[in-house]
């Protein structure tokens, strides 16, 4: 069985800083995503132009690139992690009050030059922040480190993009984006005050930060580095997938109002969600990974299979409660265990670009799904297109099996 978490977590500042900076984290992606959809959604815009709209948080996928950098050029403030952390945040702020200054009607161009900047400031701040929490978090922390840090990036998530539209419903859009910016600077006296992990040595040149990583994580894992990257990629895709039109979905289809899906999210996701992810941090210290990988990846798929209920139920809230906390919920124990394997694969001398590239290649479907969904859904129809979404899971699923040995390996193994 896994060794257990460190005893109270709520009173270890270690545990608490990695959560809320966990939010800090959570709360550009919805801003440069749904949140962005809405507003694009509710201006009137096409299918086709939100579905591209998707593409602005390429920044996910390729944020390995540059992640040596920042293995390799510490700030000259606040450490080698926090340096960075910092300045990603005020990047983020001045990116989204600047986004408030502006319509899709009248610049969506300028919105959405806005946006990609906002999201390559989001995943910078992410190689930090992924790298800055493997390093701090000692093996005993590692289950509520990464159920705290999926709490906090679910609460920004959902405080980002459900209530976001219950304000634009009330104050519009810009003043919503004014705001976010606002919280973003917020999270600067976290960073100030968490906890520096114990300095590793930089890398000694750009050589040896670009390639020596990609070497060691390959010599390490042998042939099974392919399956490891192949799985980074195929395991959250279900979930990515239905997920990458959602919003236009319950505006367009249901027709729920923007303060009606707002404050279910709100209500409903925000608990879930939170509840999924300290359940998970629970489950990973109590369940052997494999198990847990694979139960929670076969639960996250059939959620999916709720949202053909709203495709024929209307604007019934009751009905949007349910399958939006079910979906929170399955996904944040899903997430959980992924992110415990994803950290538990890192080498901590290379961290920020390990971490990287593996959590890069996850973001895949939900940066690049959105153009074929749009294509798709004219083609199948709603119901078809989720039922599709549930049926992406099972690649994802085939490998973890074949994987099995290994994750087993890969759980139990020591920091590297």
């Amino acid at each position: 069985m896994p060794t257990e978490a460190a005893a109270a977590p709520g009173r270890n500042w270690r545990i608490l800083s990695i959560g809320l900076l966990g939010f800090a984290s959570g709360l550009p992606l919805a801003l440069s995503g749904p949140a962005l959809q809405a507003w694009f959604t509710t201006a009137g815009m096409s299918l086709r132009d939100i579905g591209w709209i998707t593409l602005i948080g390429q920044a996910y996928v390729f944020k390995f690139l540059w992640a040596p950098l920042l293995d390799r050029l510490p700030l000259p403030f606040l450490g080698r992690r926090r340096g960075w952390i910092l300045l990603m945040q005020l990047l983020c702020g001045a990116a989204l009050i600047s986004m408030s200054f502006y319509t899709p009607q009248g610049a969506a161009a300028t919105l959405a030059f806005l946006g990609v900047l906002l999201a390559f400031a989001s995943a910078t701040q992410d190689i930090a922040y992924d790298a800055h929490r493997t390093d701090l978090l000692r093996p005993a922390e590692r289950g509520w480190g990464v159920a705290f840090m999926q709490g906090g990036y679910r609460a920004a998530m959902l405080v980002s993009g459900a209530l976001s539209l219950i304000l634009a419903d009330h104050m519009g859009w810009a003043w919503v984006y004014r705001l976010m910016g606002a919280l973003m600077l917020a999270a600067i006296l976290v960073t100030v005050t968490s906890p520096e992990a114990p300095d590793e040595q930089p890398t000694r040149s750009f050589a040896e930060a670009v390639v020596q990583p990609f070497m060691d994580f390959f010599q390490r894992y042998g042939g099974l580095a392919l399956g490891w990257l192949a799985l980074m990629v195929l395991y959250k895709l279900c979930d990515a997938f239905a997920l990458s039109l959602s919003t236009t979905f319950l505006l367009r289809v249901p027709q729920f109002s923007l303060t009606q899906l707002g404050a279910i999210n709100k209500t409903f996701g925000l608990a879930a969600g939170l509840l999924g992810a300290l359940a998970g941090g629970w489950v990973v210290t109590r369940m052997r990974l494999f198990p847990a990988l694979l139960l929670l990846g076969v639960l996250q798929a059939l959620v999916n299979l709720g949202y053909i209920w709203l495709v024929h139920s209307g604007p019934d809230l009751l009905a949007l409660a349910i399958v939006v906390g079910a979906e929170n919920f399955f996904s944040g124990l899903g997430s959980t265990a992924f992110v415990v394997l994803v950290t538990a694969l890192c080498n901590v001398r290379y961290s920020a670009t390990q971490y990287a590239l593996l959590s890069s290649l996850s973001a895949v479907g939900r940066v690049f799904l959105g153009p074929l969904a749009a294509w798709l859904v004219p083609q199948v129809g709603w119901s078809d297109f989720f039922a599709i979404t549930a049926l992406s899971a099972l690649p994802g699923l085939l490998l973890v099996l074949v994987l099995r040995r290994a994750i087993d390996r890969a759980e139990l193994a020591r920091p590297h």
